[in-house]
């Protein structure tokens, strides 16, 4: 992959040079770079995957810049290609990028199926920094690796069993939020992953942390795994369909199990 054909879907370089160029008009001399991550950048990607992407600046979007950039997504948004409904990805400042990330500290973001942006700090993570210094998958500006200081292990380690212990703790107490399929197949598939880059203090795809899954953890769990790989596909129409009543019961105890599982390994 380069530049020019940062993926291997034509259709999709297109839509993003489209949004790329247009997000340099204008932020001007503000635009630094923009980038890949997500599984365009750690693979195991297809026609089912979000496009995920992050723009650094050299300081915050101007007041005078979001109404420009919210008619740009929006118009981006209504390409007759499949890959304009599936953009997300969040704006930093390189400053903030560079530091370590804090809770409360939001950018502008569009999330996936959205044209609106609005501030959030979804993609402000030790992950996403990884994932961007460690693929380097380039849609325009210099490398990450002069933007983003190296993620230690264990730091990105803690991270990611936080997230396994504290959105656990969310999907239990109110499961019923959860409740469709797109959300079933992706909490299992997203707690096989955080498991997996727990153990190894790096970041994988969903594909190999539930191809790892299904060969380390309890035979048990092989079938829930695979099935809810197959409900990947036409997540637009899954979030609106309930998930199977067995199948979002087994979620639930295997999202329990994995929180044990990680109490395992020390961090220090």
């Amino acid at each position: 992959m380069n530049e020019t054909h940062p993926t291997l879907y034509p259709e999709l370089n297109e839509v993003l040079q489209d949004l790329v160029t247009n997000i340099q008009v204008i932020l001007g001399n503000n635009f630094l770079g923009a980038y890949l991550q997500g599984s365009f950048a750690v693979g195991d990607f297809d026609q089912h995957s979000d496009v995920d992407f992050i723009v650094v600046m050299e300081d915050d979007i101007a007041s005078e810049h979001i109404p420009l950039l919210q008619e740009m997504h929006t118009r981006i948004f209504k390409l007759t290609s499949p890959w304009a409904q599936h953009l997300e990805g969040s704006y930093f400042p390189k400053e903030i990028l560079r530091q370590a990330p804090h809770r409360d500290e939001q950018v502008w973001y569009l999330d996936n199926g959205s044209s609106v942006l609005i501030r959030s700090n979804h993609c402000n993570t030790l992950v996403v920094r990884w994932v961007l210094r460690e693929h380097e998958v380039i849609l325009t500006g210099p490398t990450p690796k002069d933007l983003i200081d190296p993620v230690p292990a264990e730091a990105l380690r803690r991270e990611i069993r936080e997230v396994i212990h504290d959105w656990g703790r969310e999907l239990l107490s109110n499961p019923q939020k959860f409740n469709n399929r797109f959300y079933q197949s992706f909490i299992v598939l997203s707690y096989c992953r955080m498991l997996h880059d727990l153990i190894l203090g790096s970041v994988t795809s969903k594909r190999t942390g539930a191809e790892w899954a299904k060969t380390n953890l309890d035979p048990s769990w092989k079938g829930l795994i695979d099935r809810t790989w197959a409900a990947r596909p036409n997540p637009e129409i899954s979030i609106q369909q309930p998930a199977d009543g067995e199948d979002f019961q087994h979620t639930l105890e295997f999202v329990a199990y994995v929180i044990e599982e990680s109490k395992k390994f020390s961090i220090s």
